[in-house]
Formats: C-alpha cells, structure tokens, sequence
C-alpha cells in the first residue's frame, strides 16, 4: 500500500473469528482509543473486521456486523485476536483454510496478539512454537495438550515476546493492552489511557489468584492475621520465619496456606504491598525518593526505581508527575481524565 494512504495513527486490527467472545472483541477499541498524544491525537486507529467481511457471531448470542476495508485488513500494524471457541484451534491443532492463508500473507513486520482464547489460532498458524504465551487460566492443561511446543506460563495475566503477544482471560486483555500503550509511548499515556477507562494502570500479581482452588476452612487459623501485622510494619524487615512465628505456624505450613488464600507467596505478597505502598506516598505526599523507599520497605532509593520500573515501565517522579499536579497555591490537585 502506498505510503501516503497510511493514517499517522498506528492501525490496530481486532479480527474476530466466529465464535467470538464478545467482551473480548471490544476491549482493544475501548483501551488503546483511549491513547492520545499531546494535542490529542488519536494514537491508534483500531477497527474490527473479519475475513469475509461478513457479521461476526458473537459466543453470547448476537453478531456484530465490521466496517473495516480491504487494505486495512491486510496491512495492519498490529493484529489483535480476541478469545474464541472456532473449531480446529480450539478443538484439534488444526487451523481453516482462510485463516492459514490469512497468516501466511502478513506482513512480517506486523505486530501479532491475543487476548484469552486467542491464543489458540495463533499457536495453530504456529507463531507460538517454541515461544513464551499464556491464555486463560481454564483452558491451560487443554492447551497444552494440543500445543505441546508453546511454552506456556498459566499464572501470569500476559506475556510479552517482542513480536507476538498473548494474554489470560478477559479483563487480562485490558492489562495487555495498556501495556502495549505504555510500551509504545511510555507510561503517562498509559496511565491517562487507564484513568479515561476507569480501571487500574497496573494490576498486581497473576492469574493465579483467580484460579479455582478449595477455600480454606474457617478454622480461625488462616493467615489474614499475619497479613494485617505486615501490612502495618511494611517499614520494619520482615522474614517469612517471622511471619510464621506471628501466625503460629511452620515455615512450609505457613507458606503453603498463604498460598492458597492469596495465590502468591509470602514475599511476593508483601513485595506487592510495598510497592501499592510507595505509589500511594508518591501520590499523596511530597516526600523525597529515598524516604519513600524507606517508609514503604524497599529500602533505597534505586530499590524503588527497579520496582517500580520493572512493574510500572516508569520512573518514582515520572509516576508522581502523572498522578499529581500543583495548583498556584501550592496545594496537590488530583489529575483526573
């Protein structure tokens, strides 16, 4: 396609294939329209479409009807494929007809990704092989019989692999794809992008806290309590030999039953805290890096730039810039979409 034709805005294609989960189709129009750059200009231009141009069924019993046109659908920048129960992918390994040649004649510059379900037709074109992917937490031991050679990581609400990325199920699409904002143009617009949205920037922890599993007896002899100790010593070093002892229980014990309360372990839990903690002070006080760090547990300064870096895809005073602004008088205005 001619160079001028091309739209400034990154052309983002949802390809639904039938049947579509619905919630999963609209997420990347709602997500990344979202995405403004400083005079407000639209950064991707996403739009739905199908191979035949024709209606999409949806799995909740009603069809949505594409406007998408030829060029778009065979050159786009990005291409999305929300989750889906289609035969062959989802049921043998095997991939249709269309959708194989649909694959085999993108170009290789396009970005490739899932959301939930998706995964499938993107393991059956064979572009998970040997790769790191994830999909929904149900689907995983099925997946992995079908698809033996994808390398998939059932606890995590994405993965990113450069080229080609994949999330769990539903709202994980949500986190992929503000994600793939702040990826593309940093961490403020993906921020302002979640705050338009109503939803959180950055969700904390994997799939696995989702993930069915008994629920503990209520013996009284849970680990809600320790959690409430730590929450309020997050400054204080703690061990998991102490939080055991606070609980009354062995290490293993210990360990095992946070586990299955909260789907992470120990340290990862309170890691979590520290960090949720650090955010709050950057957004409501005006204390420097390094005494955020230390009120919040993380003890330096380049602690909390590694964490928040590693988890956000930004910086402490990038962070604060985003979420506050001053007025005048000096007083903190919260910044809202």
């Amino acid at each position: 396609m001619a160079a001028e034709s091309r739209t400034a805005a990154h052309r983002v294609l949802v390809l639904g294939v039938s049947e579509v989960v619905g919630f999963d189709l609209t997420i990347p129009s709602q997500i990344l329209s979202k995405a403004a750059g400083p005079d407000g200009e639209k950064l991707y231009d996403v739009r739905v479409g199908s191979l035949d141009g024709g209606p999409i069924r949806t799995s909740s019993g009603y069809s949505v009807l594409p406007e998408v046109d030829l060029e778009f659908l065979a050159e786009p920048d990005t291409l999305i494929v929300p989750g889906t129960y289609v035969a062959g992918p989802c049921t043998d390994g095997t991939l249709p007809a269309d959708l194989a040649g649909y694959f085999a004649a993108l170009p290789e510059s396009t970005r490739v990704m899932s959301i939930c379900t998706g995964a499938y037709v993107l393991a059956a074109a064979g572009l998970l092989a040997g790769r790191p992917a994830t999909t929904h937490w149900a689907h995983v031991e099925h997946f992995r019989t079908l698809y033996p050679a994808v390398d998939l990581h059932p606890d995590v609400l994405f993965v990113d692999d450069g080229d080609v990325l994949t999330s769990a199920g539903v709202a994980a699409g949500i986190d992929l794809c503000l994600h793939v904002i702040r990826r593309d143009h940093g961490s403020e617009v993906a921020n302002r992008a979640a705050r338009r949205s109503v939803v959180p920037p950055w969700r904390e922890g994997g799939q696995s806290q989702f993930i069915e599993r008994p629920l503990p007896e209520a013996t009284g002899d849970g680990t809600a309590a320790a959690r409430e100790w730590m929450l309020e010593r997050l400054a204080e070093p703690l061990t998991l030999a102490a939080m055991a002892e606070r609980a009354g229980m062995s290490v293993r014990t210990f360990a095992r039953k946070f586990r299955a309360e909260t789907g992470c372990s120990p340290l990862d839990w309170l890691l979590q805290q520290r960090v949720e903690h650090a955010r709050e002070l950057l957004e409501s006080t005006d204390l420097a890096v390094d005494r955020v760090a230390e009120q919040s547990g993380l003890g330096s300064g380049s602690s909390l730039r590694a964490h928040l870096r590693r988890k956000l895809g930004t910086t402490p005073m990038a962070y604060r810039r985003t979420f506050r602004t001053r007025t005048e008088d000096g007083r903190t205005e919260e910044i809202r979409a």
